[in-house]
């Protein structure tokens, strides 16, 4: 099994790590090579590029000067313990038993602006870079054209034929991998709320919803695409009449 998910703007390097284990990012070059191009950039640029508050272009600065390899456990910090959204609360990964953190380690993958892709355990310094970001690395005119091969390689060489993989990332995010030459079909649920009358996804649900379905992934053993449809974390039910495509299933509530 294989999840990928979308990282967070906001960032946690204060709570405590349930775990001393840790990694580094397999693209831990093409980040530094990114990152010296960022450094280059004012703050009132970096405020112009991603579209932020004069503040957060101060603060994004700062890190982009800050930025320093090696990564280390007194400078650095396992992503899926850093990344602090919606995505992260529904996840909840500070309560994973212990015995499961090799699990998440092998399945779940976040895809990233600034690191391409990233294991739960792979050290990350504070950065903020957004796929969508319209950020030229040397003769690619932005993060797509640098990363999408990239990244569609290393997914594709972990990804076993017709192994289970569940797309719970956003459109941004999801659109850095080439999905028709990936090696097996993409499952990529979809959640839905009912507001006044109408049923709709509603963002800030969905978000903490795809938290929720990588967490119950995790908690349940061998996992199957029948497994999938029998999620049930936050009042969702699996919904055959909404549900078009067997490779977008709808889950209401």
């Amino acid at each position: 099994m294989k999840i990928v998910i979308s990282p967070a703007k906001s960032l946690n390097f204060e709570s405590n790590l349930p775990t001393e284990q840790n990694s580094n990012p397999c693209f831990l070059a093409e980040a530094d090579r990114i990152n010296h191009l960022l450094k280059e950039k004012t703050p009132t640029e970096l405020s112009q590029l991603m579209k932020i508050s004069e503040k957060l272009g101060n603060l994004n600065w700062e890190r982009n000067q800050n930025f320093k390899l090696p990564f280390n456990k007194d400078n650095a910090r396992p992503a899926v313990y850093t990344f602090d959204g919606d995505v992260y609360t529904g996840l909840d990964v500070l309560t994973i038993p212990p015995e499961k953190i090799h699990v998440l380690q092998d399945s779940l993958r976040i895809l990233s602006g600034l690191y391409g892709v990233l294991k739960p355990l792979d050290l990350i310094q504070p950065y903020r870079l957004e796929m969508g970001t319209k950020f030229p690395v040397d003769e690619n005119k932005n993060l797509y054209d640098f990363w999408k091969q990239k990244i569609t390689n290393f997914i594709n060489d972990e990804l076993e034929e017709n192994e289970l993989f569940v797309n719970l990332a956003s459109n941004e995010y999801f659109s850095a991998i080439d999905s028709k030459v990936l090696k097996t079909e993409v499952i990529a649920p979809q959640f839905k709320d009912f507001k006044n009358g109408t049923l709709k996804m509603i963002s800030f649900y969905a978000k903490k919803a795809r938290g929720m379905m990588v967490r119950y992934l995790l908690d349940k053993e061998n996992v199957t695409a029948e497994t999938l449809l029998d999620f049930d974390y936050g009042g969702y039910a699996y919904s055959k009449e909404y549900t078009q495509s067997p490779l977008a299933p709808v889950f209401i509530r």
